[in-house]
Order: C-alpha cells, then structure tokens, then sequence
C-alpha cells in the first residue's frame, strides 16, 4: 500500500489504535509500540473497545480524538467498517472486508486491507520456494479474514478453493462477491458443509483455518485432517495460542505447519508506515516478544 495523507502533525504525538470486541487478546499495541520505540518516533498506539450497539456512532466519536490518524479492525467489525468508509484500496473493494483505516486531512476514512498482503508474505516466509498456481485449498471461514485470504490465493492463481463455514449463506454471500475476480483468474470456488471430516483432503495442498475457533477463550475448531494429503501445508491465523489444535494434528500428521504470529506481524507493517510515515521490516526480536505472550 502506498503513502496516504493523515491528519498527524509531527510536532504532536501521532495516534492510532486497533478496535474490536473483545480487544484484551490484541498483540497489535505491543506490534506498534515496539517499531515507535525502535524509531524513536513521538506516537502512540491504543486498544479501542468498540462492541456491536452503535458501532457508526462510536467510530466516529474515535475519529473526532486529537492526533488519531487511523486505526486497525479485528473481530467482528471488518466487514461492517467497508460500509463507513468514503475511499477504498483495489484489495478492499474486492474483498470487501476493511483492517487498516487511514483517517485522512479532511476526516474521510480510507479503507484498505493488510491482512491479504500479510496472509501472503507470511506464506512465502515459511515456504519461500512453495508454487500456488494450480493448487487446491481448504478454507475454514467466511468472514473478513477469509475474504483477504482468498483474494491473495486467486491472485496466485489457485485452480480451486473450497470453502466451507458454519453459516452457509454467509459463504455462498462470499462466493458471490468474488464471481468477477475468481473468473478473472480461472479459480473455482465451491462451497462445501462444515464437517469434522473432509473425504477430499487426500487432493487439498494448502488448508488454512481464518476463523477465532480454537483461540484462547473460543470454541474449539473440530476438525479432523488425519486423511491430508502428505506433502499439504496446514496455516492458521490464530496466534493465542500460537500451535492450536489444528497445528498439532498437522505436526502429529508431519505437515508443514505456518502459524499466525507472523501474518499479525507483517499485516501491521502496513499500517504503520501509512500513520507513521516509516517503512518497518520484520524483526526477530518483536517476535520473541509475541511468543512470550502465545
């Protein structure tokens, strides 16, 4: 993503924040906060508590503090946020799904999505040499995670993705959505029930959880891959804790795992540098720091 105009003052202290609902579990204050240190930089970084009831109301109270020039989405606002803003990135008006707002000098709110660019550099850190094209995946989830994650595998010109999610319309809804794009891209998306056991994971080379299931204070995430294909790589987006369930049956099962600390890391570089006008790499030492609390 490019550079945007933010309504900071570098003489005032820059702030940006993250919402969501619940919001304790955020690792992205700690993300943050460690690049404004490293680079000595007059900013702030905040966790907003922002539930459901009035969600246009209290955003736009957030917009109104002093000094706020943007902030990121967690669960459950991704989608809802789209509708809130005035001016929207390529990847967030084809995924329709928002993470990253940029409040800009005339108060406008634009809209992007990271989780795409970091879903996928994460992969590539893992698995540098790895070829998507022609791939076949599993996606677990349909909501605003799911649809960055799909949107950078059409990119990668998979040949099919299966998706499957508790709430069928809300997948078919999803589909839908990406009709244009998929066709685009000669990818295939097929819906499938959510079930503990899949009989086509024996053809699936890539099978990525983007749903809470199985985060620390969340329900389990059911699933049963005893019968992946041998050389398929398992991702999960969660990172509390940082090897789920999902993870386990994969190491157990001698998969290649890919685990979600990285993808919160590299989504959130995004974001920073638009607010904070600083281009940040991926460090080592910030992801100590997160494991420690995974």
């Amino acid at each position: 993503m490019k550079t945007f105009l933010t309504n900071s003052n570098s003489k005032n202290l820059i702030r940006a924040g993250v919402i969501g609902f619940p919001i304790s579990h955020s690792l992205s204050p700690t993300i943050h906060n460690f690049y404004l240190k490293k680079f000595n930089i007059n900013g702030s970084y905040e966790a907003f508590a922002i539930p459901n009831e009035n969600f246009e109301d209290s955003i736009k109270n957030l917009i109104n503090q002093q000094n706020l020039c943007g902030f990121n989405i967690t669960i459950p606002h991704k989608e809802k946020i789209y509708n809130l803003c005035h001016h929207l990135s390529k990847t967030a008006q084809i995924t329709r799904a928002v993470n990253t707002v940029i409040i800009m000098q005339n108060g406008k709110l634009f809209g992007h999505n990271s989780d795409a660019e970091g879903f996928i550099k994460n992969f590539f850190n893992h698995c540098p040499n790895y070829q998507l094209q022609n791939k076949k995946c599993l996606v677990i989830g349909a909501g605003g995670a799911s649809r960055a994650i799909i949107y950078s595998l059409i990119s990668r010109k998979v040949a099919k993705i299966f998706i499957t999610n508790r709430d069928q319309e809300k997948a078919l809804k999803l589909i839908d959505d990406f009709k244009i794009f998929s066709q685009e891209n000669s990818a295939e998306l097929e819906f499938v029930e959510l079930k503990r056991k899949f009989d086509f994971l024996s053809e699936i080379d890539l099978i990525i959880n983007t749903t809470s299931l199985g985060m620390v204070n969340q329900p389990k995430l059911d699933i049963d891959i005893s019968n992946a294909k041998k050389n398929s790589v398992v991702y999960d987006i969660v990172y509390k804790p940082l090897i789920t369930d999902l993870l386990k049956q994969a190491q157990a099962l001698d998969l290649k795992i890919i685990t979600g600390i990285g993808m919160l890391i590299e989504q959130a570089l995004v974001g920073f540098e638009a607010w904070f006008k600083t281009k940040a790499e991926f460090d080592s030492d910030l992801e100590k720091i997160l494991l420690q609390n995974c």
